[in-house]
């Protein structure tokens, strides 16, 4: 069977489950059993564990480990240098019999340096700002910064700012056409969204 992806003479690529067009680029490693979808780009020393599962068209950037136990839905984006965790109680030498699942949705984006404590739930299309340490669960659409990471507003899934409270009601149509609705607290699209990739 022919390869379908690219790696770099460079990457150590032990995995058979990776999808089609994905590129893993110098120094990556990725061990047996992870699996990783299409059209991924996995950037320079990068590092990803036997039990994590990558979507389609997600971007990893330089210098990020994931561990196992992260699941990280399509689209997602990673800055260079995110830190993932598995373990709340770390300790060497010590087997725990499993590992602390994190879930990170669709098209949700991740800054560069940022830290997210194992156990969390990312929402669809939420956006964390660079260097922040994200110790609870981000709503769908939510933007979220600073040390600990509170939430500041929420984003399209262009990645633009919506202009709507952090609570109550309102609506908003974002400039790339997507529309929303802020209902108890959570934002719902009102129109289906198409990815940023196919505007």
């Amino acid at each position: 069977m022919s390869q379908t992806f690219f790696a770099h003479p460079t990457a150590l690529v032990e995995s058979e489950q990776i999808g089609s067009g994905t590129r893993i680029w110098a120094f990556a490693h990725v061990l047996k059993g992870a699996e990783i979808g299409a059209d991924c780009n996995i950037g320079d020393h990068c590092f990803i564990e036997g039990d994590v599962k990558v979507g389609n068209r997600v971007v990893i950037k330089n210098g990020v480990s994931i561990w196992s136990g992260v699941i990280l839905e399509d689209q997602v984006f990673v800055g260079p240098n995110a830190v993932f965790t598995n373990d709340l109680t770390p300790r060497a030498k010590v087997s725990r019999g499993g590992y602390i699942r994190t879930l990170v949705r669709q098209g949700a984006s991740i800054g560069a340096n940022a830290t997210l404590r194992c156990g969390l739930t990312v929402g669809r299309w939420a956006m964390i700002g660079m260097g922040s340490v994200v110790t609870k669960d981000v709503p769908d659409f939510a933007l979220v910064y600073g040390v600990p990471a509170k939430q500041r507003g929420w984003v399209c899934a262009c990645g633009e700012r919506l202009e709507l409270p952090l609570e109550g009601e309102a609506m908003w149509t974002c400039k790339c056409g997507g529309a929303y609705r802020l209902e108890a607290d959570r934002v719902r699209e009102t129109l289906p969204i198409t990815p940023p990739s196919e505007l």
